[in-house]
């Protein structure tokens, strides 16, 4: 490959913007300005016009936001499912069964993992941690499980495995897909596979540090954990970062959280006995619909032949799927004249939800969509063959300086995807790690989608919520009544050799 490229001060106008970027991540302030701010100098500079700079702000954004906006839906439509059975009551009745199952600390351990990343693989862990916590980890303390185990399973589950290869709604494989130039299949099967490996390696550790800390089941375990308050510690930490997960987490729970199983009791009372069936029979319809998805989207990957059934049909089957259960739902709540409202309502609630945990994604994705010729042609309106790919050409003509060693490579992927999570969002960085596996990918020895993968990792696991006190962790340590400080300390070794050893089987198995 020809390193010998051309540098123009487009090309140094979006290093400049890459760098202030990372530095303001690394401040744990929000980049949406300097993206901005960035996309402006880079179009200035590309079109030697002011007015082609303004001009470019809002075309990056505008184009981001076609790119994406398949992501912005499926999580608008889950959420208004989830909404739905909220109202039925029959997101509890799913969990429920599984309280009785909680005898003794270790197989509540086990099993709350196991739930938080079934129910957060559909809908998101933010969302569906009020739910969990709710229901499944009182059980679990009473059981014997301590409060900070509890709320670590619950984050390494969520948080880190179901989040960070996001394999059925698609959102950060499709990111990835999209910076890298790559297809999102791909990278989903492979952040599907590092995130297993880093989650129970994490969750092994976590099990092991922790054990002798597991006391003999009691309900006055309950009684003491209801008694904790750590709001004063976790006001510290609300407004850091670049996403306010917490205030989101706390907008999808209830206003009086279920703790007893006189408080569950209580809340399946208040639906109307003429509705509890249609309750009962969406608690059980709704995850046979989503395990017959997993089903389909895991069957051509085992060779069975479906037709045209691969890449991102499943999250559109998973996008229908929930729009028809969130219609039926709402029907069976409010009857059929009601539904019509209430059903544009939980819509509605569902983008508002979308766009505040991604909206400020798109114009920070516009910017490093600069990078890559096919997006930028969109942008400036130019020809994709004549429009050069800025972060493509910085890579090439630094190849010289870059070690080809693909360990070296992925693990420098790591640590960028880690760096950009310091901002407490997690998805914010995926535009540059994505961007940066597909320049480097040619010029290191691994495939770009390996890279792509891995800096989701990084990016996720530390931003997404396990390694910052200022991310959606707080949320976790809120309704856990832990410390979030102490929660950072319980998940950092567990989760930092699991994203290592995760790496290292990127390389040697990919």
């Amino acid at each position: 490959m020809d390193s010998n490229v051309t540098l123009t001060a487009a090309h140094w106008m979006y290093l400049l913007g890459v760098i202030s970027i990372i530095v303001t991540m690394v401040f744990r302030a929000n980049v949406l300005v300097p993206s901005i701010a960035a996309t402006f100098l880079v179009g200035l500079a590309w079109t030697g016009s002011a007015l082609g700079g303004l001009g470019s702000i809002y075309s990056a954004s505008l184009v981001a936001a076609k790119e994406l906006f398949n992501i912005f839906l499926v999580i608008a439509l889950m959420t208004a499912l989830l909404n739905a059975l909220k109202a039925l009551k029959s997101d509890i009745l799913m969990v429920k069964p599984f309280r009785v199952l909680m005898k003794n600390g270790p197989v509540s351990y086990l099993l709350l993992a196991a739930i938080t990343y079934f129910i957060s693989l559909f809908f998101w862990p933010t969302p569906a941690v009020p739910l969990v916590c709710a229901v499944l980890l009182p059980a679990a303390i009473a059981a014997g499980l301590p409060p900070i185990v509890g709320a670590a399973a619950i984050a390494v589950a969520g948080q880190g495995m179901a989040l960070s290869s996001d394999y059925v709604i698609g959102v950060a494989p499709g990111i990835s897909a999209k910076a890298a130039g790559a297809a999102a299949a791909v990278i989903a099967d492979r952040a599907l596979a590092l995130s297993l490996i880093t989650g129970l390696v994490a969750l092994v550790l976590i099990f092991v540090f922790h054990r002798r800390k597991f006391l003999p089941a009691s309900p006055a375990h309950l009684e003491r954990w209801q008694e904790l308050a750590v709001k004063g510690e976790l006001a510290q930490h609300e407004h850091e970062g670049t996403a306010h997960k917490a205030e989101i987490a706390q907008g999808t729970s209830r206003e009086h959280q279920p703790v007893t199983g006189q408080d569950l009791r209580r809340e399946l009372q208040s639906v109307p006995a003429d509705d509890i069936k249609w309750s009962k029979l969406f608690a059980v319809v709704t995850p046979l619909v989503f395990l017959a998805v997993i089903v389909l989207m895991v069957l051509p990957k085992l060779g069975v032949p479906l037709g045209d059934f691969k890449g991102g049909a499943g999250a559109s089957l998973v996008g229908g799927a929930a729009a028809l259960l969130m219609i039926f739902a709402t029907l069976a709540m409010k009857g059929a004249r009601q539904m019509l409202e209430a059903s544009a309502d939980h819509i509605t609630e569902g983008f508002v939800f979308a766009f505040r945990a991604m909206g400020s994604v798109l114009p920070i994705a516009g910017f490093f969509f600069l990078g890559a010729s096919e997006t930028a042609a969109a942008i400036f309106g130019g020809d994709a063959g004549a429009t050069p790919s800025l972060l493509f050409d910085l890579v090439r003509s630094a190849q010289d300086w870059i070690p080809h060693n693909p360990l070296f490579v992925a693990f420098g992927l790591l640590i960028v995807g880690m760096v950009t999570g310091i901002d407490g969002s997690g998805f914010s960085g995926l535009p540059l790690t994505g961007a940066l596996a597909g320049a480097l990918g040619p010029v290191s020895n691994i495939d770009a989608t390996t890279l792509a993968a891995i800096g989701q990792m990084g990016a996720i696991w530390t931003g997404g919520g396990t390694l910052i006190a200022w991310s959606s962790l707080i949320a976790v340590a809120g309704f856990a009544r832990v410390s979030v400080t102490d929660l950072v300390r319980v998940l950092a070794l567990p989760v930092l050799l699991g994203l290592a050893a995760s790496t290292i089987a990127a390389v040697v198995l990919f």
